[in-house]
Formats: structure tokens, C-alpha cells, sequence
């Protein structure tokens, strides 16, 4: 079934003083779609992504022994930190740089640009010869990466229907473990020594994250530009067309609100800095102060355990560095299924219930299994049973913060919101997360590493409480029900 989409977008009562307003139903009419071929195109398309950010982790994780035993790079505990940081580093200023442009020039055209550079830079990593070279490229590898988040986790947002749009965001940010998975088998091929020389292996592992790449490319296509940010800068012909497009080979719901609720914007090239500032430090300060606490704390909860996992395992558990993705890969798998079994339940049970429920079990599930480490009652077999339970809760928990950040504020700073509190979160958490375990693993000392422990329990027990208590309850709502968009105009204005 099928609606009459011709006066869809009209000139308001006001067009004849500001041809620049206009009314339009098309948030509604993407929020009355039932899951059709476009949506499972979406998910494919943006999902690749979150996979080559779990190739890149887990290779820099399961590599790190290689590159400790390189004749060329003899890398230290801290130089792997120091490089894990830098990747980090990049990924924090890439995010901010290309967010701004996300919100200026559109979704669609970063897609392609913060590819391009992310398939350069891990291709050139592996003609790293030393350690700054390596860090460099590892750098500027972070710098694409971070720009893809804000692009897509703003498509994800404006392109999904209200119904299910906490599911997919934690399965597209989940499927980052598929590509943890990848690495690790990666990894095990490629450092075997009765297969390839583990130096040239090490390099040969980065290729595999360029050749994904290419493919993610390709399916790049297969996604429009979203209609919200069309609409709101100037080009609802463009917004129409695309949604009309999407309506003929897309199922619409028959209970859907008739007629549509629509709203009026005034259209614009840009949204200045002023406004930004405005509306996230003022107009939306306590959404601000729950984004920045659900990703700071999963940030340094997640960096600085994941980048030393080979840490721990080669230095504590005496586990070969050539046999450390056998030990990543249960950990990936349970980081995956927890957004897929759990993440329903952001829809059904509610946002603030489930994000204080699953911070708060990572924590404190963290805190134990750590203390049973400094103990020395796990074997390697435990430590990665152990982590991969707390990672089936810690993992949509993660997922949940770039939700929150992405839903909770208006249309027009999506993307910058996402960059700067991603920023903010990767920075204080996960730039000095790896830096600060690799100094500690390096002390040798398990009492070390577990007060390490007890610092991102303790993180994450205070985000879940934050969750809980100012996070909004923004499940099956429309976008512009969560975040009135700051071009709205209300009537005869």
C-alpha cells in the first residue's frame, strides 16, 4: 500500500515572506515503514564499517607480539600502548574534522572521503620501519575510522524507522566484532611461521583491511543521502525523491497515524558554531552530561582492556603471540551476540533501564573477574570466559552511548554532537586507557593491572547510575519528537 506523496512538501502559510519554509511529512512517512530491502541494504552497508574498525583493533591487538619480536621494529609493551594511542588520537580528531563536515556538506560524500583515507593509511602501515612511522600511518588509519562514525551513526538515525532504531544501531555498531572475528583468523594464519615469515606476515594483515575496503566502497552506492539533512539545507526536491523512491520498494504500515503529522523548517546552507554551542552547552546540557559520561566510561572500559588483551595473555598467561586469536575469538563472539539478543530490548524494555543494566552488570562483573585475576585463580581459559561474558553486557552497553548521542539531540548537530562527545570520551578514556595498561602490564605486577580494572568498573557503575537517572526515554519516538530540529518554525511564524 502506498500514499500519495505530491503534496508531500509545500510552501508554508509563511513562503510568500520566506520562500525558505517549508512543511513536509517525510520524517513521518520514514518512521511508518515496516522493515523492507532498503533497511537490510543500510544495515549491510553501514555494518562493513564497524567490521574494518574491528579488523583494525584486533589486528593491532594480535599483532602486538609480532611487533615486539620484529628484528626491524622491536617494539616495547609501551611502544604498542604508545602506537594504540595514536590510532586513537587520530580517530578523536578525525571525528571532530569530519563531523563538522558531515553537518555541512551532507552524509553520502564523507562516506567515501573517510574510506578513501582509511584504505590509504592501513595500506601504508604495513610499510611501517620504525615506530613513528608505524604510529603515524596508525594515525591517520584512526582519522578515517572516527570520521565514519559520525557520518553513519547520523544515517542510521535518520534513515531507520522509530521502531527500530535502538536494534540496529547496536547490531551495526556490534558487527564491529565480526571484524574482530576476521582479524583474529587473520592474525592465527598469518603469524604462523610454518605458513609465511611472522615479519612479513605482520605487514601482510593490514592488506587484508585495505581489500575490505574496497569492498565496502562498492556497497557505499547502495545508500542514499538521508532526506532529513536534505530537507533542512535547501534541497526538498532532492528529500522527495528519495523518499518517494524508498516507499515503492519499501512496506508501509497500515496503521500508521493518518493523515501524517508534519512539521514546518526553514530551510539553510548551515547551522552556525554559535548554535551548536547553544544547544548542546545550554538548551541540552543534561543530554550533554549523559553523552559524555556513557562514552567516556565505555571508552577507556573497552580500549584499555581489548588493545592489551594480547598483553595479558602473552606477558601473565605465557600464551603465544601466534595463538592469541584463538583466545579472541570467543571473546568476539560474545561482544556480537550481546547487541543481537540484547539490543530488542532497547526498544521494548526502554534506553535508560537497559543502558543502567548493562553498564552497571560490565562493571561489576569487571571488578570481580579482576580480582579473580590478581589472585591468580583463572587460568587463560577462565580469564577469556570470563571477559567474554562481560563483554556480552559491556558490548551493547558501548553500542547504547553512540545511540544516546545520536538520537538525543536536534537534526542539524547530530553529526558534530557524535564527533565531540565521541572525542571527549575516546580521549580522557581511550587514548590513555591503552597508554596507562601497557605501563602496567610492563610492572609485571597482576595487583597493578587489577587496579586498572577497578578504575573502568568503577566508570562504568557511575555511567550506568547516570543512565539511569537523566537519560531519556527516547525508544519508538520520532527523532523530531526526541529533538524538536533547530530550522522547526512554528505556525504563522
Amino acid at each position: 500500500m502506498s500514499y500519495p506523496t505530491s503534496a508531500s512538501i509545500e510552501p508554508s502559510r509563511a513562503s510568500a515572506t520566506d520562500s525558505r519554509v517549508v512543511e513536509t511529512d517525510i520524517p513521518a512517512r520514514l518512521d511508518g515503514l515496516l522493515w523492507s530491502p532498503i533497511h537490510t541494504r543500510v544495515v549491510l552497508a553501514l555494518g562493513v564499517t564497524w567490521i574494518l574498525d574491528g579488523l583494525e583493533v584486533t589486528l593491532a591487538g594480535s599483532l602486538a607480539g609480532a611487533l615486539k619480536a620484529s628484528p626491524q621494529l622491536q617494539f616495547s609493551n609501551l611502544d604498542v600502548g604508545v602506537a594504540n594511542s595514536a590510532y586513537l588520537a587520530g580517530a578523536v580528531i578525525g571525528a571532530i574534522g569530519f563531523g563538522w563536515l558531515t553537518d555541512r556538506i551532507g552524509r553520502k560524500k564523507l562516506f567515501f572521503i573517510t574510506l578513501a583515507l582509511y584504505l590509504a593509511a592501513t595500506a601504508a602501515t604495513a610499510f611501517s620501519w620504525n615506530l613513528w612511522s608505524y604510529a603515524l600511518f596508525r594515525f591517520l588509519t584512526g582519522a578515517g575510522i572516527g570520521g565514519e562514525y559520525t557520518a553513519i551513526n547520523s544515517t542510521i538515525q535518520e534513515l531507520m524507522p522509530a521502531r527500530y532504531r535502538g536494534w540496529t544501531d547496536l547490531v551495526i555498531n556490534g558487527s564491529f566484532w565480526l571484524g574482530a572475528a576476521i582479524g583474529a583468523v587473520a592474525a592465527i594464519v598469518l603469524l604462523d611461521p610454518a605458513v609465511i615469515d611472522p615479519e612479513h606476515g605482520w605487514r601482510l594483515a593490514y592488506f587484508t583491511g585495505a581489500v575490505l575496503g574496497l569492498i565496502v566502497f562498492a556497497m557505499r552506492f547502495w545508500i542514499p543521502e538521508s532526506p532529513r539533512w536534505l530537507m533542512t539545507h535547501g534541497r526538498p526536491k532532492e528529500a522527495e525523491a528519495i523518499v518517494a523512491e524508498i516507499e515503492r520498494n519499501a512496506r508501509i504500515d497500515p496503521d500508521a497515524q493518518h493523515p501524517r503529522p508534519k512539521i514546518r523548517l526553514r530551510m539553510r546552507t548551515h547551522t552556525p558554531l554559535g548554535d551548536v554551542a547553544r544547544t548542546l552547552f545550554h538548551t541540552y546540557r543534561q543530554r550533554s552530561l549523559v553523552g559524555l559520561t556513557l562514552m567516556a566510561a565505555q571508552a577507556f572500559f573497552y580500549n584499555a582492556i581489548f588493545f592489551t588483551y594480547a598483553l595479558v595473555l602473552t606477558d601473565f598467561f605465557g600464551i603465544r603471540s601466534s595463538h592469541v586469536g584463538w583466545y579472541i575469538l570467543p571473546f568476539a563472539a560474545g561482544n556480537f551476540l550481546g547487541p543481537l539478543l540484547l539490543g530488542r530490548l532497547f526498544d521494548t524494555v526502554g534506553r535508560r533501564t537497559m543502558i543502567a543494566l548493562t553498564y552497571g552488570v560490565s562493571g561489576v562483573l569487571l571488578a570481580i573477574s579482576g580480582y579473580l585475576f590478581s589472585i591468580g585463580a583463572l587460568s587463560a581459559q577462565g580469564q577469556t570466559i570470563a571477559w567474554m561474558v562481560i563483554f556480552f553486557f559491556a558490548s551493547p552497553a558501548a553500542s547504547a552511548a553512540y545511540l544516546t548521542v545520536s538520537e538525543t539531540f536536534p537534526l542539524e548537530v547530530r553529526a558534530l554532537a557524535i564527533a565531540l562527545f565521541y572525542a571527549f570520551g575516546t580521549g580522557v578514556g581511550g587514548v590513555a586507557g591503552p597508554a596507562l595498561f601497557g605501563a602496567l602490564i610492563d610492572t609485571g605486577s597482576r595487583g597493578s593491572v587489577f587496579a586498572g580494572y577497578l578504575l573502568g568498573a568503577l566508570l562504568m557503575v557511575i555511567a550506568a547510575f547516570v543512565g539511569w537517572r537523566y537519560g531519556v526515554a527516547a525508544e519508538r519516538r520520532s527523532l523530531e519528537q526526541v529533538a524538536r530540529p533547530l530550522a522547526a518554525v512554528e505556525e504563522g511564524k
